[in-house]
């Protein structure tokens, strides 16, 4: 924990990170997310920058009282509002804050998480030495039974599936209230989508992020508590626009590169990518392939709602009988093993011989 009452070094010299908070209609939760700010044990400077985005409820009375405490301990904060009756959305909220901070390092926290005191130490310490890279960090789920199969997935990725996963419906592979990243850097890839609700902001500027060649790293700690409720803004994103953008995303970072390759699901999630994909990439399509022997058997899928005459058919197989590389719509973490013991069979390479889109 920082000592109280010392300065967190000079106030002429530039801060060193910037903690950029959202925050809208949070006062359940904000007394421990900035307590959590005030307990971080980093001795460099640093600032929280808070953007209150139309709060109807304490939120901005409870700021206020830990602006002081913050201030005492050398923590400078910068308070920007939205006043009128509407939120304009986390995207806005969040570049607002940006822009009103001033840290060569950004910390992203949301209103109703906590960070253990150690975070922005550790990952300060690993973003010096990536300055083009996301960093993120492992995360503890409150309450701990939420999203068992998402919880393990991000705290469990290898640093090779920190890349190589990034198609699958989970998002970014190190989730947004994680990222550490350089000031210069969130500039360059080019701030938050502020089309409001609905938009997957995070899931965006990740992408546009590794466009421009980004690296992504994770520290190896539990860093966040992070915590699922219903108001999270989360769930105001459809599935249906993150399909639509990941599709369009493994279409233009694999699929383009690629001149044939099989679909690892037969079923509805299989057949689903096969008619989003644009007719060019449904044209390398060579074949599906299951384990399920009802589908081997009909040994065809018919693309009914194709123009074409005749109709599109795309054999199915068994997957010991397909050819790589595949797209694999198999949901992890589901079968007991059983799926990832079938894949493990095959020797393959994942990011070369197979992509997970699930």
């Amino acid at each position: 924990m920082a000592e109280r009452g010392r300065a967190r070094g000079s106030p002429e010299g530039p801060v060193q990170v910037s903690i950029i908070m959202p925050v809208h209609n949070s006062e359940c939760w904000l007394d421990e997310c900035l307590k959590s700010v005030w307990e971080q044990d980093f001795k460099g400077t640093m600032e929280l920058s808070i953007f209150n985005d139309a709060s109807k409820d304490g939120s901005a009375e409870i700021i206020e009282k830990w602006k002081i405490k913050l201030e005492e301990v050398g923590v400078s904060v910068v308070i920007g509002t939205n006043d009128s009756s509407q939120p304009r959305g986390v995207g806005f909220a969040k570049n607002q804050a940006v822009i009103q901070s001033s840290g060569t390092y950004l910390c992203f926290l949301d209103s109703d998480d906590v960070m253990m005191p150690q975070r922005v130490r550790l990952q300060h310490e690993v973003a010096i030495q990536h300055p083009n890279s996301i960093i993120g960090c492992q995360v503890r789920r409150e309450p701990v039974d939420s999203t068992e199969r998402y919880t393990r997935w991000i705290n469990n990725l290898s640093q090779e599936q920190l890349l190589t996963q990034v198609f699958t419906s989970h998002g970014p592979t190190v989730i947004m209230p994680t990222w550490f990243c350089s000031r210069e850097w969130f500039f360059h890839v080019g701030r938050f989508d502020e089309g409001g609700k609905g938009v997957p902001e995070d899931l965006l500027f990740f992408y546009a992020h590794l466009q421009k060649g980004g690296g992504v790293l994770r520290v190896n700690h539990c860093l966040l508590l992070y915590r699922y409720h219903p108001q999270a803004a989360t769930h105001s994103v459809l599935e249906e626009t993150i399909w639509n953008h990941r599709v369009r995303f493994l279409e233009d970072r694999v699929l383009s590169s690629w001149t044939s390759f099989t679909i690892w699901n037969a079923g509805k999630q299989g057949k689903k990518l096969y008619r989003s994909l644009s007719p060019a990439n449904q044209k390398k399509v060579t074949a599906f392939c299951d384990v399920d022997e009802k589908k081997i058997t009909k040994g065809f899928y018919t693309y009914e709602e194709s123009e074409e005459r005749p109709k599109p058919k795309i054999p199915v197989c068994h997957f010991r009988d397909a050819t790589p590389p595949f797209v694999i719509c198999v949901k992890l973490d589901l079968t007991g093993g059983a799926f990832e013991t079938n894949l493990g069979t095959l020797n393959l390479k994942e990011g070369m011989d197979y992509y997970h889109f699930n």
